[in-house]
């Protein structure tokens, strides 16, 4: 940074004035941090300079530093509003955990300010404040980044070696949607009778469903065996799997007679459909930007969400300007497209599998020496490939250019998954161990190439929000405000980084201080607390419209009543017979009521028993500036009674039915 030196001024009388101004200033600044300071002065700040630091302070800092900045909001009241305000009840009270004086960051509302403190009480976030606050354990976090607990959405199984390690990386979420199972009702109990350590989910995994019908990687399944599918899919959708996950490289046979039956049951269940693409290279037949137009058509016939996996590694790898900009253009054109990456520029997968087909080399541009058996320090020679490859080992292949990393990571739709877990024997990419460490340490500290909030949010509150809106549990992660769950990472940011390495895939990340998994501390100066078991099963959960139901007498007009979650909603046709027109922007999901036009007839049917009842995302809003979140079945939309009472309208109960009046 930059300061002005001044001229020295002629009159004597200034010099003097300089000194009494000198001794007041420091008199006051004694003042504010002996008398009235709580923070720990003797551990000095690696967070990043405050955002309330003063200029001469911002000044300090030597043109070099990497440090990031805590944001500035917008105004004092848009702070405020980020933060909570006790009671004196509140600040009287002991907490289970005061995480203290720390650098705050909350993806959702962009909060990022130091010396805040956060409560934690019976597994949740109870206050978000800067006051001084009591707790049976307080973490001193100054100098320190306060976030959400990682969520790893492209991981597997969580094996009781492999968790361990996600803890030490800041994973408070192992989420098996590269995988998964295709038996839920057996998977979940299996997880929690084992008292899993991070929280756990998964997709339904169609490559393993198929493998009952024993065809090869290179088969395509009967139109029949398909069916088996999409009713073996359903069924695990209703026992709680995430969404569907294809891996499309490794079993060439499925195609779009397969796949899409099961997107447009995705879209039916409003879940995402995960893909490892058909191709990751660009050489005819067969090229990355192929890979992308399918899965985006996939996205198109359907309506469904697509995820692709590991851009970087599949579907980008040496095209990745142009894949962005195909995904960039179909995410315009209104499809619910995502991504992620891994934060490595080399690529890890079994020497068995088909990437490894004839022509690898020319597709990936590399040679035997270029590939590393994981776990060992072993180049490989045409003869030990073969070797390897009837063992079935992971090898490392160095085949991916740098600049497509940074230029996937900037992406906005691309957020972080870790393609691995540590297993027995630690025949792994260091992947396993070190994504989200990384991710900051060389990507946001080192290279610059994203901010920390950014990291920060691809890492916690875009995995979260990928897979939430059937998964009311992912609601309450990804982000640090009251009432969220307290999955929490607290990290140095000066020394965050990866350890493990090719040779050592074991080895874990540095810098990550405290790890909270429900409240509970999984991590701190001590060490990983293998004696901490505290992870939930994240599923989906799927409501049904039921029987009976309560009544709107809409000045004077009975409507049916939706329930959902103990709130009542109404069709939201039904406005358009109390004067508002309402008009719909595909594009952007979302609706606006504008109210004082003609009352039309219009004919509300009633929603039939059974019908899925989901949330899409769509919104509506209002003239003056609100928006409201409306609910969907089939493919009719349901507005919130209380949105209605907050536009104006009186809203009385009588009895176990509701009226709504002109006010």
């Amino acid at each position: 940074m930059s300061y002005s030196r001044h001229n020295r001024p002629k009159r004597r009388i200034f010099p003097f004035m300089i000194v009494i101004a000198i001794a007041i200033v420091a008199g006051g600044a004694w003042a504010a941090t002996t008398l009235f300071a709580d923070r720990d002065t003797d551990r000095v700040s690696s967070a990043g300079p405050s955002a309330k630091a003063t200029k001469d302070a911002s000044n300090s800092h030597t043109p070099e530093s990497n440090e990031p900045t805590a944001s500035t909001p917008t105004t004092v009241e848009e702070e405020a509003g980020m933060i909570d305000v006790p009671t004196a009840s509140e600040l009287g009270k002991t907490y289970d955990v005061v995480i203290s004086n720390g650098r705050v960051i909350n993806p959702e509302t962009k909060l990022d300010r130091e010396g805040l403190n956060v409560a934690v009480q019976d597994g949740q976030i109870v206050l978000v404040t800067d006051q001084k606050l009591k707790g049976k354990r307080v973490i001193d976090a100054t100098g320190l980044v306060v976030a959400p607990g990682f969520i790893d959405n492209l991981s597997y199984d969580p094996n009781p070696i492999g968790v361990w390690n996600k803890i030490a990386d800041g994973v408070t979420a192992n989420i098996a949607m590269h995988g998964g199972t295709s038996s839920p009702e057996k998977w979940y109990p299996y997880y929690e009778r084992n008292r899993t350590p991070v929280h756990f989910g998964a997709s339904f995994f169609y490559t393993q469903a198929r493998n009952q019908f024993k065809l090869s990687r290179y088969d395509t399944a009967k139109p029949e065996q398909t069916q088996t599918l999409v009713d073996q899919a359903e069924k695990a959708l209703n026992n709680g799997v995430l969404g569907i996950s294809f891996s499309l490289e490794y079993v060439p046979g499925v195609n779009d007679k397969e796949i899409l039956p099961l997107m447009k049951l995705a879209h039916k269940y409003n879940v995402p459909v995960y893909f490892h693409a058909r191709y990751s290279d660009m050489e005819e037949p067969g090229t990355n930007i192929d890979a992308i137009k399918e899965l985006i058509g996939y996205a198109r016939a359907s309506g469904a969400a697509v995820h692709i996996d590991h851009i970087n590694s599949t579907g980008g790898t040496f095209s990745m300007t142009q894949s962005l900009k195909m995904v960039a253009d179909a995410i315009a054109e209104g499809l619910d497209i995502t991504s992620c990456i891994y934060p490595y520029d080399y690529w890890g997968t079994y020497l068995n599998s088909a990437r490894f087909d004839e022509g690898w080399q020319e597709r990936f541009r590399i040679t035997y020496k270029d590939l590393q058996i994981a776990g060992t320090n072993e180049r490989l020679t045409a003869e030990t490939f073969r070797k390897y490859q009837l063992e079935g080992k992971l090898a490392v292949a160095y085949a991916i250019p740098k600049q497509d990393v940074i230029d996937s990571l900037k992406a906005p739709y691309v957020m972080i998954g870790s393609d691995a877990i540590l297993e027995p024997g630690f025949n792994n990419h260091p992947r396993a161990s070190g994504t989200f460490a990384r991710t900051i340490g060389l990507y946001v500290r080192k290279e610059q190439v994203i901010s920390l909030s950014d990291a920060i949010a691809k890492m916690s509150l875009m995995p979260a929000q990928r897979l939430e809106k059937q998964a009311p549990a992912l609601q309450k992660k990804g982000r640090i405000a009251k009432g969220m769950d307290a999955d929490i990472v607290v990290f140095d940011y000066n020394t965050i980084n990866d350890k493990s390495t090719v040779e050592k895939p074991e080895i874990v990340s540095a810098g990550i201080e405290y790890v909270l998994v429900n409240g509970q501390v999984a991590l701190d100066e001590k060490g990983i607390h293998k004696d901490v078991h505290v992870g939930q099963p994240i599923k989906s959960e799927f409501l049904r419209v039921k029987a009976g139901g309560s009544t709107l007498t809409w000045e004077g007009s009975p409507l049916s009543l939706l329930e959902y979650r103990g709130a009542n909603y109404v069709d939201l046709e039904s406005l358009k017979a109390h004067g508002y027109e309402v008009t719909w922007d595909k594009i952007a999901r979302k609706g606006t009521a504008i109210s004082g036009g003609t009352a039309s007839k219009v004919n509300v049917p009633k929603p039939q028993v059974g019908e899925l009842i989901l949330e899409r995302g769509y919104q509506l809003a209002w003239e003056n500036g609100v928006s409201t979140e409306l609910l969907s079945v089939g493919d009719r939309n349901y507005v919130p009674l209380s949105a209605l009472k907050s536009q104006g309208w009186k809203l009385t109960k009588e009895s176990s039915d509701y009226k709504l009046d002109a006010a």
